[in-house]
């Protein structure tokens, strides 16, 4: 691999790992209160995408930006089908099995039924979408902003235009998310409910209240991850199991219940993906097995690794 091959693979794996991280930072703050791994998590991701795309586009989207008016109403949407879908997912499939403490009590339960909660998005998008996969708009306009076509990197490699602000987007909304958490009044009162829900309750802090946020805030940053990481290539509408996937692995390999090791986790297995995907003995077939490569070693190797990093952000 030459070096302009591989600064390609760094800088496009770093945008992809960074909507990775997005999606591990979902996973991380609903484990983190609930003790519960959120499978509907990558459907969520490319519902709140997809259906925003039918509700505001119409059934055949296509790869044109909207005008500015549709574009701010794609993203209100879509945001706002990200956290309906998380609550959703918290109502329906999960909060059945917790116990008073929002602390989960029935694996097999909520396994089902985040499991469910998935396959009702897939499908219902299928109905939607009947087509095998679709070109999303860009509501951004990120090629509009910064030039169409592709930059030409140091070494002759090549990456598309795009690639820069949806990194730059993505750690802002990362970072943003990292300071909600850390020095807002309803942050540390999600941390508070993270490391002892007992005290917590002691002290008055409503933790069913404090959970319900927790899915809302999941749910638009599900939102955020499909709008920046959609219209760079084709979506299916069961293209969130393979994200959800990676989301998983992210939050794993970052330590759950680290919002920010969520972030490194994401930024890691991107820049690997993309290794894997132009190694020239691998390939793009290899790159798409890696999350799920991760997610099964990371936890033989730690059986206890999903009961890692039990608080929210309290290194």
């Amino acid at each position: 691999m030459s070096g302009g091959v591989l600064l390609q693979a760094v800088v496009s794996g770093l945008a992809l790992g960074a909507v990775y991280g997005l999606v591990a930072l979902g996973f991380t703050l609903v484990w983190s209160l609930t003790r519960v791994l959120a499978l509907a998590h990558g459907d969520i991701v490319v519902g709140a995408t997809l259906f925003g795309v039918v509700i505001v586009v119409g059934r055949t989207p296509v790869a044109l930006p909207p005008s500015v008016v549709r574009s701010v109403a794609l993203v209100v949407v879509a945001l706002l089908l990200g956290v309906a879908l998380a609550v959703a997912s918290y109502v329906f499939g999960i909060r059945p099995f917790l116990d008073h403490r929002q602390r989960s009590v029935d694996v097999l339960g909520w396994v089902a039924g985040t499991a469910t909660t998935g396959l009702a998005v897939r499908t219902a998008l299928g109905v939607a979408l009947p087509a095998a996969a679709y070109a999303v708009p860009d509501p951004l306009h990120l090629d509009e902003l910064t030039g169409s076509g592709s930059v030409d990197l140091p070494g002759g490699g090549v990456v598309a235009v795009r690639t820069f602000p949806v990194l730059a987007i993505a750690l802002a909304v990362a970072v943003l998310t990292d300071w909600f958490v850390r020095r807002s009044s309803t942050g540390r009162a999600i941390r508070a409910v993270a490391d002892d829900v007992d005290a917590a309750e002691l002290c008055g802090v409503p933790v069913g209240r404090v959970v319900l946020i927790a899915f809302v805030l999941a749910g638009a940053l599900a939102a955020v991850a499909g709008i920046l990481d959609a219209p760079g290539h084709s979506v299916a509408v069961d293209s969130g199991a393979q994200l959800g996937l990676a989301g998983a692995a992210a939050a794993l390999l970052g330590r759950l219940g680290s919002p920010r090791g969520a972030l490194a986790g994401g930024l890691v297995l991107g820049v690997a993906q993309q290794l894997v995907a132009t190694a020239d003995s691998l390939g793009p077939a290899w790159s798409t097995l890696l999350p799920i490569a991760v997610l099964v070693t990371v936890v033989a190797v730690r059986p206890g690794g999903l009961r890692a990093g039990r608080q929210v952000v309290v290194e």
